[in-house]
């Protein structure tokens, strides 16, 4: 963990930033990246340790009547790029966890993320991970197994839920 420190210290730096400027988190991914995601976004709505002020964040893969009509109007690798183009603003973090870091659908959310001045975080396993390309800043948990990426992704999200409550909640 220590080998991504610096990483996970910008990601929290561009979080502070958007929480302080009124702006909110959209995060996705696939599978356990999914229910990551939602336990990322139900930490920061709800709590984490203290009780305090709700932070907006939506996890992009709970909304299935959208993901279903964006399945089959559009195509599934357009499940999060389209819901970037509906409710993302400029100043507002994508949060894009994949563990291979080649999701179509989470590729695509970046890549309209960008084209919308939302600034990319990524949390991924791979060092060569196409996801590294569109983000800001990339998270990477060094493990060889899918179950070992997806146990660091939870620790390190764990330790931005710290860093958020510890350093913007006063």
């Amino acid at each position: 963990m220590d080998s991504d420190k610096e990483s996970i210290l910008k990601a929290f730096s561009l979080i502070e930033e958007a929480f302080d400027n009124g702006k909110k988190i959209l995060i996705c991914g696939n599978g356990g990246s999914a229910a990551d995601a939602q336990h990322f976004a139900a930490e920061l709505i709800g709590r984490f340790k203290k009780n305090r002020k709700s932070l907006p964040a939506i996890a992009l893969n709970t909304d299935t009547s959208s993901i279903t009509a964006i399945s089959n109007d559009f195509d599934f690798s357009k499940i999060f790029s389209r819901q970037i183009e509906g409710l993302g603003n400029q100043g507002d973090i994508l949060f894009a966890i994949s563990t291979s870091g080649k999701s179509r659908n989470v590729l695509n959310a970046a890549t309209k993320a960008k084209e919308k001045n939302i600034k990319v975080i990524a949390l991924t396993g791979d060092f060569n991970s196409e996801l590294l390309k569109h983000s800001d800043v990339c998270i990477k948990a060094t493990a060889k197994d899918t179950c070992h990426i997806q146990e660091l992704h939870i620790i390190i999200i764990h330790i931005l839920c710290v860093l958020i409550e510890c350093n913007i909640i006063k």
